[in-house]
């Protein structure tokens, strides 16, 4: 089993990931804590009971340090975990940084468990191919190994929902002031108010966003949609 340790600053998002590892074959939930402190305490715990995590699934924003400050930390520290950013960041900068400071995979907010459960495939794939001992072959076989950790078999959100029209839908649904209607959010991001709604359930799904009833008028309640307090964007 590959066991993972799950280091996100949100409960909510915390709980939704752990749960995605623990529903994919061959992966368990070695913890899941929400600083840089416990996640450096959990992992020397884990290393000296002689069951050292493989995989950090890191969210970068922790309320008492970045996680790429802590993924240079845990590798001067001796830990040989490997790293999937899970983060809202897009700045390409702080792509590079990931990168230099040995995040394997970076996968962004909001995807859904299915796009999870691909980097998390990809990932035993990996260890799969250089599971055994001795040199490699040639070339070719460290390309195939690199080659399946950067390679997708499915798209980050659900069939069709695009990024472009997700990131308009977010925007509008940060900016409001209270909730929202899907009806409301469609006429500002210009789209039809089914569309709108299929993004704000998928915001929803994804933890990024809260629905409630909308009570006031005769008949059934329109639900209102809000950005979730603490949420980072999206």
């Amino acid at each position: 089993m590959i066991s993972v340790l799950v280091v996100e600053d949100d409960p909510v998002a915390a709980a939704a990931h752990t749960l995605y590892v623990q529903r994919t074959p061959g992966f368990t939930a070695a913890g899941t804590v929400h600083t840089c402190a416990d996640a450096l305490r959990l992992l020397d715990r884990t290393r000296g009971a002689g069951t050292p995590v493989d995989l950090i699934l890191l969210d970068l924003y922790l309320p008492d340090g970045h996680g790429l400050n802590l993924c240079r930390t845990l590798r001067a520290a001796g830990h040989g975990a490997d790293i999937i950013a899970v983060t809202s960041a897009r700045d390409l900068a702080m792509v590079r940084q990931a990168v230099s400071a040995g995040v394997v995979q970076y996968l962004l907010k909001p995807f859904s468990s299915a796009a999870l459960h691909d980097r998390l495939e990809s990932y035993a794939r990996y260890r799969r191919s250089l599971a055994r001992a001795g040199d490699a072959t040639g070339q070719d076989e460290v390309d195939q190994a690199f080659a399946i950790l950067r390679t997708s078999e499915r798209s980050s959100l659900p069939k069709g929902l695009s990024a472009p029209t997700l990131e308009a839908v977010a925007g509008v649904l940060r900016d409001a002031a209270g909730g929202i209607s899907a009806a409301a959010a469609g006429a500002a991001a210009g789209v039809s108010r089914i569309t709108a709604r299929r993004y704000l359930e998928h915001l929803v799904d994804t933890g990024l966003a809260a629905r409630e009833p909308q009570y006031g008028q005769v008949g059934r309640p329109e639900l209102s949609y809000r950005w979730r307090k603490g949420a980072p964007p999206a």
